[in-house]
């Protein structure tokens, strides 16, 4: 059987579209575009430009159906947490605030003097962030927002651009497993839980697995792009169930690495993995394909790279993601270290200035004790990118450990899929942090695994392993070793 299918992969900085076409037991695909995303700052509040996304959707099939391209579905993913409120006539209620939004700052606590931290871990397995679903609707809640008051349903990002392609609402499992509002077991949302918080449940919708038919575009939509009712799938809607569904592993004796802005460092667990020690080490688990959990645990990733490289072209310094990696390579000595998932990370005004104020607080530092050129007040550009990787290198280290005490089978090899697996110096200093060997690839792991869940509602494959077997045949990956040099 062939088929062609269209993956829209959202991330928090970038979205695209990426065609894929099987034909004779084999496929390939092709990015066909991809446009900017990001933050929208309204009066100290931050929101996502959701309808500028559909926009562009739109603009990318209609391309497609001007060049008379014909597609045989179309699937979805986004980050996760993020939600928009839907009005009882089906209209979309403002924008949906974003998950960097501080104004959770402090929500947590308010609601574990209502619902231990224990007792909210247990319930749903989900480590505890800030802006985790629960939080935002509590911090709505409290607030008497307006959006959330008229809301007749919750829609999480995936599943909102789906309906406004559609006009038909779902809730696909795996991004509403990352909502820490969902029991593990049942794989339903606890809403006895959140009556006890006073969070509104019936907002919520029933939900729904991957590989679930939403509807097809709109009339208008069939009309404008000329494409005609095409399907679109609720595939894995949560960026990193895509990703980690396209993992080119043999074996289940792996962890993961899916990296990008976030690093989620992982395995694919055959059932949730909840206890004290879980809970204490703050690891999450969410929802997988065929039934399995992602058991996780979140690391702030290129968001570092990503917000210097910002401040360095500002300042007329634009390197490529190539100069970057020559850049530490040339600094690999460079002894500063931070910690990639301090707060203070997670937002600032200027990430160069906040790394070398974590810097001089680990370390006194003037610009004699440091080797390397001078510059920016003691440290030059390309210290501070040997200081990101190396310090993701010791995270990803320590993760692993942890990992590899709660994982049921022994962990034999790190797979590191997502952008951030080209970057080779990385790959190689994990694996000697790590002593195991990473194998590298595919970059585009997120939008394969978007394609795989549309493949497999066609029919065209049966399984996550047949799956896997198929990528692995398709993509070239790399393996390092701990070594000096990879093989």
């Amino acid at each position: 059987m062939d088929g062609t299918f269209l993956a829209f992969d959202c991330g928090a900085t970038s979205c695209r579209a990426v065609l894929a076409r099987f034909a004779d037991g084999g496929f390939s695909m092709e990015e066909t575009g991809r446009f900017p995303n990001q933050m929208l700052e309204v009066d100290g509040r931050y929101y996502w430009n959701i309808r500028s996304i559909c926009e562009h959707f739109v603009a990318f099939l209609s391309r497609l159906g001007q060049k008379g391209v014909r597609i045989d579905s179309i699937g979805i993913d986004t980050w996760g947490v993020d939600f928009g409120c839907i009005a009882p006539d089906g209209t979309l209620l403002g924008l949906p605030r974003a998950y960097r939004d501080p104004y959770t700052t402090g929500v947590p606590e308010q609601v574990f003097a209502k619902i231990p931290r224990e007792e909210l871990y247990g319930a749903t397995g989900i480590q505890l962030m800030d802006f985790n679903t629960i939080f935002q609707l509590y911090a709505q809640t409290q607030a008497e927002d307006p959006a959330l008051a008229a809301a007749e349903s919750i829609l999480f990002l995936p599943d909102l651009l789906s309906y406004l392609l559609t006009g038909n609402k779902v809730c696909e499992y795996t991004d509403a497993s990352t909502s820490g509002m969902m029991d593990q077991n049942t794989r339903q949302f606890n809403k006895g839980l959140l009556a006890r918080l006073g969070i509104r449940t019936d907002v919520l919708l029933p939900v729904v697995q991957p590989g679930t038919r939403v509807g097809t575009l709109r009339p208008e939509l069939a009309a404008k792009t000329g494409l005609g009712p095409v399907p679109v799938i609720a595939v894995a809607g949560h960026d990193t169930a895509s990703a980690i569904a396209a993992v080119p592993a043999t074996d289940p004796q792996f962890a993961y690495l899916s990296s990008g802005t976030w690093s989620l460092m992982g395995i694919e667990a055959p059932a949730p993995i909840i206890n004290e020690a879980s809970a204490a080490a703050n690891f999450t688990n969410e929802g997988g394909i065929e039934g399995t959990t992602r058991f996780l645990k979140n690391i702030t990733g290129m968001w570092l790279l990503e917000q210097c490289r910002k401040v360095w072209k500002a300042a007329g310094r634009d390197y490529s993601y190539p100069q970057l990696v020559e850049m530490a390579r040339a600094e690999a000595g460079f002894p500063g270290r931070i910690n990639p998932d301090d707060p203070r990370f997670a937002n600032p005004a200027d990430m160069v200035a906040e790394i070398i104020n974590a810097l001089r607080h680990a370390r006194p530092a003037r610009a004699s004790e440091i080797p390397g050129q001078a510059g920016n007040d003691g440290y030059s550009d390309a210290q501070i990118v040997a200081c990101i990787c190396h310090s993701l290198a010791d995270r990803y280290k320590e993760v692993l450990a942890r990992l590899q005490g709660f994982a049921p089978f022994p962990i034999r090899r790190l797979h590191v899929i997502g952008g951030g697996s080209a970057n080779e110096l990385l790959n190689q200093w994990t694996a000697d942090a790590i002593g195991l060997p990473v194998v590298a690839g595919p970059t585009e792991a997120t939008a394969i695994g978007n394609i795989m869940m549309q493949a497999k509602a066609a029919g065209l494959v049966a399984d996550r392993w047949q799956m896997r077997r198929l990528i692995a045949d398709s993509f070239p990956v790399k393996t390092f070793n701990p070594t000096s040099c990879p093989a």
